[in-house]
């Protein structure tokens, strides 16, 4: 198996990351987005994390590929602060190989040494190898919001799921 390095998203990785963000967005399954945002947005989003003392990891493959990314924001608000919102994405040939588990676990691990005290994050309920991650990894269920996303007609519920430091 190739060796797929874990690093925070430098400049030069940008690129690669809203690569990455478009094509899983374009399935139309696992985003909330069906397309990536602008180049600039997704280079704007990736310093602002960063920046706000959030994490933002990407996976890179040899020949400095990205295939797949992490990023833990930190809440903007007052009295919120110690909250940080995930998200995530894999390129397809890339899931079901622990890749997945890497990702979140130096993601979780940054964001804990950043100071945060809460991670949470939002999943469709059809994205069952996910969720089944997330639980693995401590995340519990705390809400579901019922037909939340109708795309190509279908329904699909959004479950929100938080991690507590100990």
């Amino acid at each position: 198996m190739e060796e797929i390095r874990i690093v925070p998203t430098g400049e030069e990785y940008v690129e690669g990351f809203h690569a990455a963000v478009d094509v899983v967005a374009r399935e139309r399954r696992y985003l909330a987005l069906v397309e990536a945002p602008p180049l600039e947005a997704s280079r704007a989003f990736a310093r602002a994390v960063q920046a706000d003392g959030g994490v933002h990891l990407v996976a890179v493959a040899p020949g400095d590929r990205v295939v797949g990314w992490c990023d833990v924001h930190r809440s903007p608000r007052e009295g919120f602060r110690h909250v940080g919102h995930l998200g995530m994405g894999l390129l397809p040939g890339y899931r079901g190989r622990g890749l997945g588990r890497r990702l979140m676990e130096a993601a979780i691990a940054r964001a804990w040494e950043a100071g945060l005290e809460r991670i949470e994050l939002e999943v469709f309920a059809s994205n069952s190898p996910a969720r089944a991650l997330y639980e693995k990894l401590g995340f519990v269920t705390e809400g579901v919001r019922r037909r939340a996303r109708k795309l190509d007609g279908r329904y699909d519920d959004n479950v929100f799921m938080a991690l507590l430091r100990e």
